[in-house]
């Protein structure tokens, strides 16, 4: 069933979402040479907590870290660990937070330092990609429009979409209905309708979209070994554009020297 929010769940939505950009904003400025994917975690949890809220992450069928944290081949759930983030990564970073019984979601692709130039174009595309299909998520369109936008947008450019994976509804729960494919599917296709909140992600490698996944349970990783991506944003359907309600206007470390 497609949760239709209220306006009182809506701004409940706009909190935890707000709060989900924060902690994101703070952690991709802290993606450094030197610096461990569980110490980026570490940074995730303290301020999720700060912020009166908790990771949905944490222990969701067993998952053991506060955020996500994929770097270069690793697609999506790589765990933290004491892997030190090297010059020329690229630093996948997940990251959802629970306020007053809301999930705000979103991620970001962070470029460590002069990355290749494929690679560099890889994260623009994903996240043009990303804006592409939150334009198509307008009321009376249908989630294969949004899907529809972003492999359009992904093909166009020569890279491909990881299939095994998709964007979802989102609000009281993690993941609600309906899911939302990166690719034209043969599934549902429900029409879009205002007070629906998604979380549209894209996840787009370099090479091929075959992925396999680790011995650990959790981390997909590209068959061949090529870069990938990941930008995702919570968005609200309304009447006209849709509204993201994980953007960020101004992150309070913008001004801060890296």
């Amino acid at each position: 069933m497609i949760v239709i929010k209220t306006a009182e769940e809506i701004e409940r939505m706009r909190v935890a979402c707000n709060a989900a950009a924060q902690v994101l904003s703070a952690v991709a400025h802290e993606v450094q040479p030197g610096r461990t994917t569980v110490e980026l975690n570490n940074v995730a949890a303290g301020l999720i907590e700060k912020l009166g809220g908790k990771s949905p992450f944490l222990g969701y069928k067993g998952y053991p870290g506060h955020i996500c944290v994929s770097v270069n081949e690793e697609v999506v759930h790589g765990i933290p660990s004491q892997r030190r983030v090297q010059y020329g990564d690229i630093v996948s970073l997940d990251v959802g937070i629970v306020v007053n019984g809301f999930v705000g979601d979103n991620a970001t692709t962070v470029a460590v330092g002069v990355v290749e130039g494929r690679t560099q174009r890889l994260l623009q595309v994903t996240e043009q990609a990303l804006h592409a299909g939150i334009a198509a998520a307008r009321a009376g369109n249908r989630v294969s429009d949004i899907s529809r936008a972003v492999q359009t947008m992904v093909e166009a450019n020569g890279f491909s979409v990881v299939r095994e994976f998709v964007g979802h509804g989102v609000g009281r729960k993690m993941h609600e209905e309906p899911q939302i494919p990166n690719y034209v599917s043969s599934g549902p296709d429900p029409k879009l309708k205002p007070g629906m909140t998604l979380a549209i992600e894209p996840m787009i490698n370099a090479g091929a979209s075959d992925v396999v996944m680790l011995s650990d349970g959790w981390t997909v990783v590209s068959a061949d070994g090529a870069p990938s991506a990941h930008f995702e944003h919570t968005v609200l359907v309304t009447d006209g554009d849709a509204e993201i309600l994980t953007w960020l206007k101004k992150s309070p470390y913008e001004s801060k020297a890296r």
